[in-house]
């Protein structure tokens, strides 16, 4: 008997949706993970199988390996990329909130998948509303000296030039910016 591997589109219509990735970019504390988290339980009531993934469950396993250096934040990106490939073609929304501070490396992880597949979402929110919201004193670290390579402080950040989203969290509150995605995914038929 032969065994043929199941498609990506026998798992759609198994699943009853399509799979896609999310791809949250912003500064430390623009509220990538909260979006994220905050999506993710809005599509798990509407029976939608999803995945996140960011530092607490990437930084601690796969990429424990990693520093925050340059080369060190393309192999991080790199690495999620062809993980989020994975999820997608296991037929989940795949939510991935990571700083990913280089146009290069985005590019890199959206050319993983195909081309409907890919939603980046630049979730805006200024420096100093960033700065405030520090919960974990990682700016203040950064601004003191301690922590070094700190995206926004002494290592560069670049805004995507083309987001499918931009999703402004210093002047909407989070069920306003949830809102607007799940609208976006409705509007484009990755979601029912």
């Amino acid at each position: 008997m032969e065994i043929n591997n199941l498609s990506k589109l026998e798992r759609h219509n198994l699943n009853n949706h399509k799979s896609f990735v999310l791809w949250f970019t912003g500064l430390s504390g623009a509220g990538k993970s909260t979006l994220a988290n905050s999506l993710e339980n809005k599509l798990y009531d509407h029976g939608i199988r999803t995945y996140i993934l960011d530092g607490d469950n990437i930084r601690k396993g796969l990429n424990k390996d990693l520093g925050f250096s340059d080369d060190a934040r393309v192999e991080n990106i790199r690495r999620i990329g062809e993980v989020s490939k994975l999820f997608v073609d296991a037929g989940a929304v795949t939510l991935v909130a990571f700083i990913s501070p280089f146009i290069a490396d985005r590019k890199i992880a959206r050319e993983l998948v195909e081309k409907d597949e890919f939603i980046e979402i630049f979730v805006d929110c200024s420096l100093e509303v960033c700065e405030s919201r520090d919960v974990k004193g990682l700016y203040k670290k950064a601004r003191s000296g301690e922590l070094k390579m700190f995206t926004g402080i002494d290592s560069a950040y670049e805004k995507p030039v083309n987001p499918e989203l931009i999703i402004d969290t210093a002047n909407k509150s989070i069920e306003q910016c949830v809102e607007q995605i799940y609208n976006y995914l409705s509007t484009k038929g990755l979601i029912k």
